[in-house]
This record gives structure tokens, sequence and C-alpha cells, in this order.
């Protein structure tokens, strides 16, 4: 199974991705998105792709007020939990994502909020942060990621551009 993240777009109506963050969609079974979504278009979108699973940013405002704050989801065998990163105990956000969930509850930790690329492996769970496709800030790229579950093995790799 192969999945697409991203986290942090931020767009304004009218707005939409990238052609490289399009491209590499168009390839996955399932896409999650980490929160800032900020319009609910862009999942309407996203999901003629791909079944698209997503959990609400600190800046979705009303439109997305529906949203969980976090969640997990069952993919070929792996829990995935899934949060945005801003809420919670822990002094920066991937300590928060790593403690939104009870440990021994999921395999990988999908999260947003820095708009920074992160890859770690703490305790046996995969922390992963994808960056944002549309808002780099201070890193030098714009990036998203694929989460890859094979054979029982859960791989992840950010796709710069």
């Amino acid at each position: 199974m192969l999945i697409g993240i991203i986290s942090d777009t931020h767009l304004r109506r009218g707005q939409t991705l990238p052609a490289k963050a399009w491209e590499e969609l168009s390839k996955v079974d399932l896409i999650l998105h980490a929160g800032d979504i900020t319009n609910q278009n862009l999942l309407d979108d996203l999901s003629s792709l791909a079944k698209v699973e997503a959990v609400q940013g600190n800046c979705d405002g009303w439109e997305l007020n529906g949203l969980p704050e976090k969640k997990i989801l069952e993919c070929e065998g792996k829990r995935i939990g899934l949060t945005h990163g801003a809420y919670g105990k822990g002094k920066n956000t991937p300590e928060r994502a790593f403690l939104a969930f009870e440990k021994g509850t999921v395999d990988a930790i999908v999260f947003g909020h820095s708009h920074s690329p992160f890859l770690e492996w703490r305790e046996g769970i995969l922390l992963f942060n994808p960056g944002s496709a549309t808002d780099k800030r201070r890193e030098l790229k714009y990036s998203m990621g694929l989460l890859k579950i094979e054979s029982s093995k859960i791989m992840a790799e950010h796709i710069f551009f």
C-alpha cells in the first residue's frame, strides 16, 4: 500500500497544490492530510484521486471544524496515528505528536504543524512530518511524503521540490 502524506497546505479559495504534489498523489492508494488545510475544496479535489483522511489543524476554521484533532487508521495491518501536532503536552511538535497516542496503540504517527520535514524512529514508532508542499517557511524546498507498507514493514520518504 502506498500512502501520500501532506500537511500545512494553508490554501485559500482558488489556490491549489503544485503540479509535483498532484503528480505524486495520483499514484497513491490513500491520502493523509495532517491539518492546516484551511479550505474544504482541497479535500474534495484530493478525493478524486484516492480516499482522503484528514485531521484538523490549529488554522482550520469553522469550515473544517468537523474534523477530529487526531485519529488512528488501520492500513495493511499497521496502525497509523494522524494528528496535527499543535495540541497537548510536549516541548516541541514531534514530542506533542508522540505523546498524543498511548504507547502500544500505533506503529507510526503522521503529523504536521511545524512545516519542517521530520523522520525519526522513537521507541519502535515511526514519527513522520511531510513538511509543506505550499508553505515551506524556513525550509529550502517544498515537501510532501510517501508512506509504504509492504510485507508487514512500514517505510517513509520525503519528496522535495
